[in-house]
């Protein structure tokens, strides 16, 4: 009989991803979500060939008859996330991924599954590792902090520690499995985040070419590799609850070289404008992978140049069907 998987925010960028690897596994898929930032686009026509999409609002609790199958693997990706939602509304994202964790667990407890996986988030420690309260980079059992909760951006980081402690809460009712993603990207990501930014200002050629934070530094991981990954840390055997940090640790990236490798993508050289990074964005992100290579022998296999040129196409392509998106605003944060 083949796995029935349910993915929360199933329409959105990881969701997407992650149900068609599923389905070419053979999975039984259901995507769960309410359209509010997942696209009913050709890519999501395409998976609902094979899966079923139910639409729901997990702000409110999941009514009784809405899934009555047992599923074995529950992927809980549903958030408000990106550096520009959070810091323009704060309170939404607070009340939208604190709302939806608590209704999936009080429907899990109704019907436990076989196992539940959370998409976290680097930011969870970050705030550890400005402090000097942890190694560079940073691994998993680090403190939980908030070094400025009176910033807009910290909403998230903070739902998701919430999310992670309330989880955690639930192993002896199913196994429970959290993935840290570092900065994840690739083809419909949307256009909140810094990759998609860049390659949406270099499509239209715009010059001078703003960058904020141009000696920061991060490194991206494709989101093929993400997928393997959340995959396999779901899958990973025990009920002790496992949580591990997901990205791509071979290729630290300078933010003005990742603007350089896009611009020339495009075909053009841009003057630069260089302005300061906003507060609270960290000067260095990189993963700390080894919980993931030693219990899953992880290793990222998309190179970033083979995953920019991917992204870069899937975009201008996007472009040539769409030719009047609205216009790409400047990015002013990598998160």
């Amino acid at each position: 009989m083949a796995d029935r998987i349910l993915i929360t925010g199933g329409a959105g960028f990881v969701g997407l991803h992650l149900a068609r690897r599923l389905l070419r596994d053979g999975a039984d898929v259901t995507l769960l979500d309410d359209l509010s930032r997942g696209r009913a686009d050709r890519d999501l026509d395409q998976v609902r060939a094979d899966a079923r999409l139910v639409r729901h609002d997990l702000t409110t609790p999941i009514p009784a008859d809405l899934l009555i199958d047992d599923f074995d693997e529950v992927y809980h990706l549903a958030a408000v996330v990106g550096v520009r939602q959070n810091s323009e509304n704060p309170s939404l994202a607070l009340n939208v991924n604190l709302r939806a964790v608590l209704n999936l667990i009080d429907w899990c407890r109704r019907r436990p599954p076989g196992r539940v996986y959370l998409s976290s988030t680097s930011e969870v420690a970050d705030g550890a590792a400005r402090l000097g309260l942890a190694p560079f980079p940073v691994p998993e059992d680090v403190p939980f902090v908030l070094p400025d909760p009176s910033l807009p951006r910290a909403s998230y980081g903070l739902s998701k520690i919430v999310a992670e402690t309330l989880l955690r809460q639930c192993a002896d009712l199913f196994p429970v499995r959290i993935g840290r993603y570092h900065n994840i990207y690739g083809p419909r990501m949307g256009h909140d985040h810094v990759i998609p930014h860049f390659v949406a200002r270099a499509l239209a050629r715009q010059d001078p070419f703003a960058i904020y934070g141009a000696t920061q530094t991060r490194a991206f991981c494709h989101i093929d590799d993400a997928v393997d990954a959340t995959i396999g840390l779901t899958r990973l055997p025990g009920s002790e609850p496992v949580v591990a940090n997901i990205g791509n640790d071979t290729e630290e990236i300078v933010i003005r070289e990742l603007a350089e490798r896009v611009t020339r993508l495009a075909g053009y050289t841009p003057t630069f404008e260089v302005f300061d990074p906003p507060p609270g964005s960290p000067d260095r992100r990189l993963p700390d992978l080894g919980r993931l290579r030693r219990t899953l022998g992880y290793a990222p296999r998309v190179n970033l140049d083979r995953g920019l040129r991917q992204t870069f196409d899937w975009y201008a392509a996007a472009l040539t069907a769409d030719p009047t998106p609205a216009a790409p605003a400047l990015v002013r944060d990598h998160p």
